[in-house]
């Protein structure tokens, strides 16, 4: 088993320099611009294919890295660049990491690279959970999925909503019910292929923060997929679903049916935990700069306790975010149980911290801070994201409230 370190090794620090210096020479010049556009940064996600960052095969190494921490440490990298051209760029992983996480091998193999493409014809991929009415509360889900058994399709009917890149992809991994009767544990993940007919974009976003990244709602109107688009296979849904009725019909409480969506997100949180260290970062680092360069009253404003403290509060913040994102990186990568909810944990001390920091930097800042002048009025914007999306920091609280106690608190 691999050991815990907080050492990088040679490769690792090779990759992550070598992504903090596209993050500085092609996202961060960027990004007041594509704020300011409100359109997803194509010139950008092209660059990121042409050099490699936006392949299948980068985010391969990254999630097959031993340490767990090749993909904490790229979201952070990236993040730090700017949250929303970021999300544009790693929005595509999060359908990956769905088909990762609920599909076949032969499924990873076929969906995977379909939603990447290549550096001459980019690709995107958009993971369709929230719905309307259906947000934390994925019991309350309505998008349906219908078996035609005389044509092995599937058809699925429902309106999703906050999907990244949702309507602009080439390929959407749709979570639907399949058994209203079981609630949460009546869904299942369903790959929607490119120019499948049904699908359209519906209402787009106009965000507070992460501008940058497309968000929209995903109409489906009869939509049919072939049997094999079923992530993981009937057979096994049907196993899942005979245990899941065997357990409602003797009312058992105990024991675990898999969710789909719950499954990718419990993949993913850890690596949003890693996101939001890196907005976090990023405004700490102009606070601290502006810090000392300012002068009033004759001396740099970082002279009075008052800013002083904030930063040194900052900094352990951040410090303490990435530990226990990478605590939670390298037990999902070695097998470790998340018995104390450390994927929830580490998605919300962070996600809270960015929201905290990106604060304080606008306030060191003063006046200046409240401008489009400064980044930390835009990284402040963004930072309010990480506490919403991929579960709210009132849902990981009470993750690991149930967790620990052991009782279904609601």
């Amino acid at each position: 088993m691999t050991e815990f370190t907080l050492d990088l090794n040679d490769d690792q620090r090779q990759v992550r320099d070598w992504l903090h210096g596209f993050a500085a020479d092609v996202i961060r010049p960027a990004a007041a611009e594509w704020d300011e556009r409100e359109e997803t940064p194509w010139p950008v996600i092209q660059e990121a294919a042409k050099v490699g960052i936006y392949s299948l095969d980068f985010y391969a190494q990254q999630f097959f890295d031993p340490t767990g921490l090749g993909i904490p440490m790229a979201m952070e990298e990236l993040f730090w660049g700017d949250a929303g051209i970021a999300l544009s760029i790693v929005g595509t992983g999060l359908a990956a990491v769905g088909v990762l996480a609920n599909g076949t091998e032969e499924q990873v193999g076929t969906w995977i690279p379909q939603m990447y493409g290549d550096a001459d014809d980019v690709k995107l991929a958009a993971f369709c959970s929230s719905e309307p009415d259906a947000g934390s509360d994925v019991s309350a889900m309505r998008t349906r999925a219908v078996y035609d058994e005389a044509k092995d399709e599937w058809v699925l009917d429902g309106t999703k909503t906050w999907a990244t890149n949702g309507g602009i992809a080439n390929v959407h991994v749709v979570v639907a019910v399949v058994d209203p009767a079981l609630g949460s544990k009546g869904h299942a993940s369903f790959i929607v292929p490119p120019a499948t007919p049904g699908l359209s974009q519906g209402q787009k976003f106009k965000k507070h923060g992460i501008r940058a990244s497309h968000t929209a709602e995903v109409v489906l109107d009869g939509v049919r997929v072939p049997g094999h688009c079923l992530l993981g296979g009937k057979q096994k849904l049907d196993e899942r679903l005979a245990r899941a009725r065997e357990r409602a019909a003797s009312g058992e409480g105990g024991g675990r049916v898999k969710n789909a969506a719950m499954a990718t997100f419990e993949a993913s949180r850890p690596a949003v935990g890693a996101m939001a260290v890196g907005t976090a970062r990023a405004a700490y680092e102009v606070a601290l700069d502006y810090a000392t360069t300012r002068s009033q009253f004759g001396r740099p404003i970082i002279d009075n306790q008052g800013i002083a403290f904030q930063l040194a509060d900052m900094r352990t913040r951040i410090d303490a975010s990435r530990l226990l994102v990478w605590r939670a990186s390298w037990m999902a990568a070695t097998g470790k149980a998340f018995t104390s909810a450390e994927g929830s944990m580490s998605k919300l001390f962070a996600s809270e911290t960015a929201k905290q920091v990106t604060a304080q930097a606008v306030q060191i800042l003063g006046g200046n801070g409240f401008t489009r002048e400064y980044p930390v009025e835009r990284m402040h914007r963004d930072a309010a994201i990480y506490t919403i999306f991929e579960g709210t920091s009132e849902i990981q609280r009470l993750v690991i409230a149930r967790t620990l106690s052991g009782v279904q608190i609601r």
